[in-house]
């Protein structure tokens, strides 16, 4: 994966054409790269998303962002009743309750959390 501006990116090789192929993900917006060695493709990632958000400014719309904070997720009803009742013996609001126990998995698993 490569970043940048907080824009990710996949990064595949194809073998028969001997380059670096990218895509930004989780966007509606296609920002797409290519480069023929690591250097060349992460100047045309970058180049990339600077062209979409000069495109974005010049067209006087918002950029997509890659993540708004929001997300649904699917449960059984018995299970949205038992977080729901949990959280209110917890004094918390079920999305409290569900953020807190995702960050405890990232911490769980090494993995560094940036909180807005």
């Amino acid at each position: 994966m490569m970043e940048y501006k907080g824009y990710f990116a996949k990064v595949e090789f194809d073998d028969e054409a001997n380059i670096f192929h990218g895509e930004v993900i989780n966007l509606r917006d296609l920002i797409t790269f290519e480069g023929e060695t690591v250097d060349k493709l992460r100047t045309a990632f970058v180049d990339s998303v600077e062209d979409y958000l000069a495109f974005c400014k010049e067209r006087g719309e918002e950029p997509d962002k890659p993540y708004s904070g929001k997300f649904l997720v699917r449960v059984g009803p018995e299970l949205h009743k038992t977080l729901v009742v949990q959280a209110h013996k917890n004094g918390k609001s079920l999305n409290t309750l569900v953020n807190e126990a995702l960050l405890k998995v990232l911490k769980n698993s090494n993995q560094q959390v940036i909180q807005d």
